[in-house]
């Protein structure tokens, strides 16, 4: 696959996609269901498995959870845990992960997943690109359930 030509304006945040987009409520891939001053979450539309959201940081542009001061860290924090505890309350996974990459897009932004017994990689991560789009009426009750939790 390999780095894009325009990484160094993606990471510098002058072409990043993310800032780009500004925070809005709905795309045609992805719902949003909660988030704070700092941050939105996000349900997407395709995912591997049910219960999967991606808290994105909206403060200034940044790649690194290390690049946030110690307050702005905190705030990220508590919306990832936020998220894993309606993932959990809604879902009742067996595990819950977390993935902080960024190697796609460079910005700031955390994956929380539910994990099931039965799910497609049982003991490892999930593979990233075999994502399936789920059922309109499903992603959007799921989004509606998580974003009544997270409220």
């Amino acid at each position: 696959m390999g780095w894009p030509d325009d990484w160094g304006a993606m990471v510098d945040g002058s072409a990043c996609p993310h800032c780009a987009e500004g925070r809005p409520a709905q795309t045609p891939r992805k719902l949003r269901i909660g988030g704070s001053a700092v941050t939105d979450i996000y349900v997407p539309r395709r995912a591997l498995v049910r219960g999967y959201a991606v808290v994105y940081w909206r403060g200034r542009h940044v790649v690194e959870l290390h690049h946030l001061t110690d307050d702005e860290a905190r705030l990220y924090d508590d919306d990832v845990r936020r998220l894993a505890r309606a993932i959990e309350a809604h879902f009742r996974p067996l595990k819950i992960n977390y993935m902080t990459a960024g190697n796609i897009v460079p910005h700031l932004h955390t994956h929380v997943t539910a994990r099931y017994r039965d799910d497609p990689a049982p003991g490892a991560p999930l593979p990233h690109d075999r994502n399936i789009e789920m059922p309109e009426a499903q992603w959007r009750a799921d989004a509606a359930a998580l974003r009544a939790l997270l409220s």
